[in-house]
């Protein structure tokens, strides 16, 4: 705290790098405070924080100490009812927040407790707390409705979207919006203002204008809880901040607080908040590499990419790149092709264009960033290729012999193959210490996951160059072993596998879908499948099928359909019919080639498929895939299970809110899972046996996601 000779003391918040809270920078807060209102030298207070940052909220390292019982917490209420409305909001000397940079979570309901708030233009204000499976614990789930209104404050909270310092004043949710070099100052002066009773003094916490009579406001939480459970079904605590919320407009906003805490305290030790916790880390860690990393390796400058194959992957890697400011070469083999690849990126930035993310002068200004070729003298100057054409062997070989002549010998030879050995790729090169893959999921300008993989040969700077790249393209790249599907493909292949297992048997397919998408994929397996297309799936089936052939399910169920021109949504029909609007319906005719499929491998329905359990669905989609996920873990393909958990969540889906496939893997127990995939594998064969991993783990009743002894092979 600094007292100036104006008579304003300036509070600031200091804990690098973004000035998070904890439980002692609270208490220090207090004790600042009340060394202001004791002192005859200060008129009047501001809140600010260090550095460009006002404060990213409270430390989330603290709440797993919370959860595990290694944090002391203070009494319930202390903080938001004791310490920020009974000490600074009910102070008797007014204060200001100065706001710049960041002020999320704790560091907004800061903000809201102060008499008035000023920001810069760029400052990001917001209440991102549901995505880590908690609610506003410090008073927002009651100031920022009375703030901003009802529908804005739950928008704000259910969606976790901050909004800037420009849209904050027009909502009333700030006061003024200065630069960031007037903006103490204009604190001082407002708040000495707010003294003289030139600018209203405002408590928050009973403001009564923006909040909507009882009956509309019940009807908006109404609106908003039925939102919640068509869209996050197996979410509770989006419902709960909606309660609490609800309680302050009907019971009164200090009744609003006590409740607060309450489901605060609630929400905190649940499971979801817990795998929300391990996802929000476990994606911060993918980019520490052992071995890569720490070895104090600089990335090198990559300004200018090239792009090979203008297709559907091609065309999104070239949207990403030039959304992140990179030029971008895009070669194809002819006009037609050049011209479509260059007409897929100008589309995919025209949606963004007509859903308000984009403005034209925008969209002209990346394009422009994009250039077609169809020969290779423009690669002399690029740092970074990236290889996007259809999984044949010889034509990628051919590509990169290409590549080594022309382009510089300092150029990242990247390869977005989902399937291919990169050392066959890379066979008739002399470059191999060049050569990475860069997998990326379709589509590619949207799906937040980069596959890095790399072989033995890979050089650890390529490594650290690709990793900065996806962080600046807002990727959350995972480093990952030379193998088969690589880590995601792999890990999943079981999916589709274990659903055709279980259809064979008996259990309808819709079912299977309908099940899994209650247990929170996005969607099942079948209709995943008509989604990438058969041939896709049987691109990386083949692989797996040819080295693995005791850990696939042989049915003949998709070959059959492919016979009859059945190729998933691009033909129309799969699994599913499809209409004009892409819409996915049952077919009734689908049952014919189940049981041809059934008839040719000799399978019999076994009456206890038809009517299997939701848990026994689940539980054999699933068990299958962490069996192959430990498998991953075992050999090194990834370093950490925590990745896997990101590659799960981020490549295929797999809900956020229960932590990852490892994380679940281990709410159920290793010696659970071994003992359901060992029973049925008697039964039912190769395809459900435990790996030796998982055996060993069951055996010790060890964690699936413990740190493991690699083997000897790993990278």
């Amino acid at each position: 705290m600094e007292v100036g000779a104006d008579g304003v003391a300036v509070i600031t918040i200091i804990n690098p790098p973004v000035n998070s809270l904890s439980f002692d920078v609270l208490q220090s807060l207090k004790e600042s405070y009340d060394e202001a209102l004791r002192r005859d030298d200060v008129k009047a207070i501001v809140v600010t924080g260090a550095n460009g940052k006002f404060s990213g909220g409270f430390d989330i390292m603290a709440f797993g100490g919370i959860q595990g019982g290694h944090v002391q917490q203070p009494k319930p209420g202390y903080i938001s009812v004791e310490v920020l409305t009974d000490t600074l909001e009910a102070a008797r000397k007014p204060s200001v927040a100065a706001i710049d940079g960041l002020a999320l979570g704790g560091g907004l309901e800061i903000a809201m407790v102060c008499h008035a708030r000023i920001s810069t233009p760029t400052s990001q204000l917001g209440l991102p707390e549901l995505q880590l499976g908690i609610i506003p614990g410090f008073g927002g789930t009651q100031r920022l409705p009375r703030l901003v209104g009802l529908t804005k404050s739950l928008e704000m909270m259910l969606t976790s979207k901050p909004v800037k310092g420009e849209e904050a004043l027009g909502l009333g949710l700030v006061d003024a919006v200065v630069s960031s070099h007037e903006l103490v100052n204009t604190a001082r002066r407002w708040a000495l203002d707010i003294l003289a009773r030139r600018k209203p003094w405002v408590a928050s916490l009973y403001k009564t204008d923006k909040i909507e009579s009882l009956g509309e406001a019940r009807a908006i939480l109404n609106f908003a809880r039925a939102q919640v459970q068509k869209q996050a079904p197996n979410l509770k605590h989006p419902l709960v901040c909606i309660d609490v919320i609800e309680e302050g407009i009907v019971a009164g906003p200090k009744a609003g607080l006590w409740k607060e805490v309450e489901a605060f305290q609630e929400v905190l030790k649940s499971d979801n908040c817990k795998s929300l916790i391990h996802i929000f880390f476990a994606q911060r860690g993918t980019s520490k590499v052992p071995g890569i990393t720490d070895r104090g390796l600089v990335p090198r400058q990559v300004k200018k990419v090239g792009i090979l194959g203008g297709g559907l992957m091609g065309s999104g890697i070239a949207t990403a790149l030039i959304l992140s400011n990179y030029t971008v070469i895009l070669k194809e083999v002819n006009e037609k092709f050049l011209e479509a690849g260059i007409g897929r990126v100008k589309a995919n930035l025209q949606s963004r264009v007509k859903k308000g993310k984009m403005t034209q002068e925008k969209f002209e200004k990346t394009i422009s960033l994009l250039r077609g070729v169809l020969d290779y003298e423009s690669f002399r100057e690029v740092d970074m290729v990236i290889e996007a054409v259809i999984e044949n062997v010889s034509l990628k070989q051919k590509i990169f012999a290409d590549l080594e002549k022309y382009c510089p010998p300092h150029c990242i030879l990247a390869s977005n193959t989902s399937t291919i050995d990169l050392n066959l790729i890379g066979e008739r090169t002399k470059s191999q210490d060049r050569i990475v893959g860069a997998h990326f999921f379709s589509p590619a300008h949207v799906m937040p996951l980069l596959e890095i993989v790399r072989t033995k040969q890979t050089s650890p700077q390529i490594i650290v160059d690709l990793l900065d790249v996806g962080k600046k393209i807002k990727k959350t790249p995972i480093v990952v072993g030379n193998c088969t599907g690589f880590a995601v493909n792999r890990m999943f292949f079981p999916y589709t596998q274990a659903g055709l297992f279980l259809v064979e048997q008996g259990t309808d397919v819709y079912r299977i879908d309908q099940v899994i998408t209650k247990f929170g994929m996005p969607m099942g397996p079948f209709r995943l499948a008509d989604l990438v297309g058969f041939g896709v799936g049987i691109a990386t089936g083949m692989q797996f099928i040819e080295n693995f052939p005791e850990r696939t399910y042989k049915s003949m169920l998709i070959p059959i359909m492919q016979e009859d021109k059945r190729a998933g949504e691009a033909t129309r029909k799969g699994f599913y019919l499809y209409d004009d609007k892409r819409k996915a319906n049952p077919d009734p005719e689908l049952n014919k080639y189940i049981e041809k499929s059934r008839s040719i491998s000799g399978v019999a329905i076994d009456p206890k498929f038809v009517k299997l359990s939701e848990k026994d669905i689940v539980e054999m989609t699933f068990f299958p895939v962490v069996n192959e996920a430990c498998r991953v873990y075992a050999e090194g393909i990834v370093v950490k299970a925590a990745d896997i958990d990101i590659a799960a969540v981020m490549g295929m889906g797999f809900p956020p809110y229960r932590g990852g496939i490892m994380f679940w893997a281990d709410s159920l127990g290793s010696k659970y899972i071994y003992s359901r995939l060992e029973e049925w594998s008697k039964i039912y064969g190769e395809f459900f046996k435990p790996c030796a991993f998982l055996a060993e783990r069951a055996a010790k009743g060890a964690p699936l996601s413990a740190p493991v002894e690699l083997a000897k092979s790993r990278l």
